[in-house]
């Protein structure tokens, strides 16, 4: 379980992307530490759940429109970066609009983030894409980077770039590299994130479809502590900005829709697919460059994780 954090001192904090899944439940643990937070998200994206704040404003605009990112930015202290425009399975469809819009976007962001007086970026970055195939598990930061699609090419640019604009710059920052994170918020009916997508088709009697055999590994960390290692980057000071934020364990495809079937007391009608060439065979994160740079470990287990979020899910139909 992770430590009681240290008293800090109020900043003003910018989440790029703050209307999403982990952007709302970050803006929520940011409100609740007495920060003040700027929500940024496209037009018409509602927050999930609006913390019942003085704290928070919400603008609205286009992550590609410079006028729009530097007024965003204005008078920022720190700025979460969770804004994407792909998912994996989608980049290699059209990499250059990938690069177009999350690359080109981040690093006009930057240049803005640096002319505002923006102190601290912090990445959410891919530790399930950026490394590729495995050569050894669990995959520690210093493992070979070969992505296999092109969002995770995308996101490992962005990390170099942060560490020119720290070199050119002094703008500090902080890339954390999440495995698979699933909780309370997450689209059910959405076609992102096996947990989400597993849980949801079971609880309405719906088939599940498993892309391959079931036997691909991944890392699925809750979203609690997702948050709580984000919100542990705000004052890091260390010289680690490279940090893989996952639950240090692997489950198979089988396996979480086992535990799911357990949790629900449900059995899933499976239906395998053909395997998918973007799907590394397995991703299981080393966190112990995390654990000593934050002192933060993951402390909500799968299944503990599962009954919060079918409970959350019945009582948001």
């Amino acid at each position: 379980m992770n430590a009681p954090s240290p008293r800090i001192e109020s900043r003003r904090c910018l989440v790029l992307g703050g209307a999403g899944f982990i952007g709302s439940h970050l803006v929520d643990g940011l409100v609740a530490q007495g920060h003040t937070v700027r929500v940024f998200d496209r037009p018409g994206v509602a927050l999930a759940q609006p913390p019942d704040s003085q704290r928070m404003e919400r603008i609205e605009g286009d992550f590609s429109n410079a006028g729009d990112i530097a007024a965003a930015l204005s008078g920022i202290d720190v700025c979460f970066h969770l804004v994407s425009t792909t998912l994996p399975r989608s980049s290699n469809a059209d990499p250059v609009f990938d690069l177009e819009s999350n690359l080109v976007g981040t690093v006009r962001m930057l240049q803005h983030a640096v002319e505002s007086g923006v102190r601290k970026v912090v990445f959410v970055s891919s530790g399930g894409t950026v490394y590729g195939v495995p050569q050894y598990l669990p995959i520690d930061e210093a493992h070979p980077t070969q992505p296999i699609c092109s969002y995770g090419i995308a996101k490992l640019a962005i990390e170099k770039y942060l560490e020119l604009f720290r070199h050119l710059h002094g703008l500090d920052y902080v890339a954390l590299r999440l495995s698979n994170p699933y909780g309370e918020r997450q689209r059910a009916n959405a076609s992102q994130g096996a947990v989400a997508v597993f849980l949801g088709k079971l609880l309405r009697d719906e088939p599940v479809e498993i892309w391959g055999d079931g036997s691909v590994v991944r890392d699925y960390i809750h979203i609690s502590d997702v948050i709580a290692a984000m919100l542990r980057a705000i004052d890091y000071r260390g010289s680690e900005r490279v940090l893989n934020i996952g639950s240090g364990n692997g489950m198979t495809l089988n396996e979480v829709l086992d535990g799911i079937e357990r949790v629900t007391g449900r059995s899933a009608r499976r239906i395998h697919a053909p395997g998918r060439p973007f799907d590394v065979p397995a991703s299981v994160l080393s966190i112990a460059r995390a654990r000593a740079a934050l002192d933060w470990a993951p402390g909500v287990g799968f299944t503990q994780g599962i009954e919060r979020m079918a409970a959350w899910i019945s009582q948001h139909p």
